[in-house]
């Protein structure tokens, strides 16, 4: 823990216990993005049906965090709402242990991604309301999330390469119980009161910069949808192992963690708009770079390095945007509202619509058409998103 954060006013109990959560919801997330593809695949559903079971995650988010940010403002209890959705979650994926058929897949998983959405865009607001005027040290904490991604993916695919992709729904289980557990430890903390408050949330969404900001954060969701859907079995169908594509994986999140590191001094030299500007053209080169050079390693670890940029500094500059156009009780709305038009409704057509492609296209087309979406992305932000400082 360094001394900055304790600086900030969070005790090393709390880093602990924030740390701790975010480390055992993307190692969760890790197994989902990276293997439950190919445990579907196992099951010999067709890539349609993976498509519609790996959207649910997105798809639920278009609505989901909306209605549990409501919630939390409304009630002013938002790690009681943590707590509550995440032994919701685990009693929800009890559901998919009772067969393999697609519409309980699709019943169990709907019901486990409501509940599991919910969770982070409130532990991000308690997370920044502790910081304060330190939101900048967001990232410190948040690096831990990258870590519990890297372990999970790297030592899931070789337990997957030595006992077989059947393991994957035991290992998902055990993560989200300890989601459940660390739930438990978020501190309920008081919402910020004050003049920003008062803003009504929907003069703030039309603000033409905000739409901006949204539209853009849309189409890089949108070009990251077949990616979180298909990009595992692409490695495996041309001859990547298991355990390397947890590799590949893991190096993508690796490379997050650093940028993670060095977002306080990165911004210092490029700044929000530059930094969000800079993720979106090189999410374009490297979603074509995917496409259609999956069979040169080297390329496609290129391809995962990049992934410091089109999601590590993206986000953390899409997070201390919304922080920026979001205060006071709006906060939590805002982060949930982020979530739900990005990863929500950009994701989930993402990974549909490449379901589509993918069959008839193939995946050098489904790429590139991500690539693209991108690159439209960066057009909408260089031409509306801008800042006062």
């Amino acid at each position: 823990m360094s001394a900055a954060l304790v600086a900030s006013g969070i005790t090393p109990a709390m880093w602990y216990r924030l740390s701790g959560f975010y480390f055992a919801y993307f190692a969760f997330n890790g197994v989902i993005s990276v293997y439950w593809g190919l445990y579907l695949q196992a099951l010999a559903f067709s890539a349609w049906q993976i498509a519609v079971l790996m959207s649910l995650q997105q798809a639920v988010r278009i609505v989901g965090p909306t209605f549990w940010g409501w919630v939390s403002d409304r009630t002013g209890r938002r790690a009681t709402i943590v707590r509550g959705v995440s032994l919701a979650a685990l009693a929800s994926f009890g559901l998919l242990l009772l067969d393999q058929h697609f519409w309980t897949l699709f019943a169990a998983l709907a019901a486990l991604f409501f509940f599991w959405c919910a969770s982070l865009p409130l532990v991000e607001a308690t997370t920044l309301s502790m910081l304060g005027k330190d939101s900048h040290r967001y990232s410190a904490i948040r690096l831990w999330g990258s870590i519990g991604f890297i372990l999970s993916t790297v030592g899931i695919g070789h337990l997957i390469d030595g006992v077989g992709v059947a393991v994957v729904p035991w290992v998902v289980l055990g993560c989200i119980g300890v989601i459940a557990l660390y739930a438990w430890l978020i501190p309920e903390v008081g919402q910020a009161h004050g003049q920003a408050e008062s803003a009504v949330l929907s003069e703030i969404v039309r603000q033409p910069v905000v739409l901006a900001f949204f539209a853009a954060n849309f189409l890089m969701a949108l070009a990251h949808g077949p990616y979180y859907t298909f990009f595992s079995i692409y490695l495996e169908t041309a001859g990547y192992a298991k355990s390397h594509i947890g590799y590949l994986w893991a190096l993508g999140v690796v490379v997050e963690v650093l940028a993670f590191l060095c977002i306080p001094r990165i911004l210092n030299v490029l700044g929000l708009r530059q930094l969000f500007l800079l993720g979106l053209a090189l999410a374009a080169v490297r979603f074509v770079v995917i496409g259609w050079c999956v069979g040169s390693l080297g390329m496609i670890v290129l391809a995962q390095l990049l992934h410091a940029a089109t999601f590590g500094t993206n986000h953390a500059a899409s997070i201390a945007l919304v922080h920026r156009f979001f205060q006071g009780r709006n906060q939590a709305r805002g982060q949930a509202l982020y979530i739900s038009v990005s990863f929500g409704l950009g994701g989930t057509l993402g990974g549909l619509g490449g379901g589509l492609i993918w069959e008839d296209g193939g995946a050098s087309l489904t790429f590139s058409l991500c690539g693209l979406a991108a690159a439209l992305g960066w057009c909408v932000a260089y031409r509306w998103l801008r800042l006062s400082d």
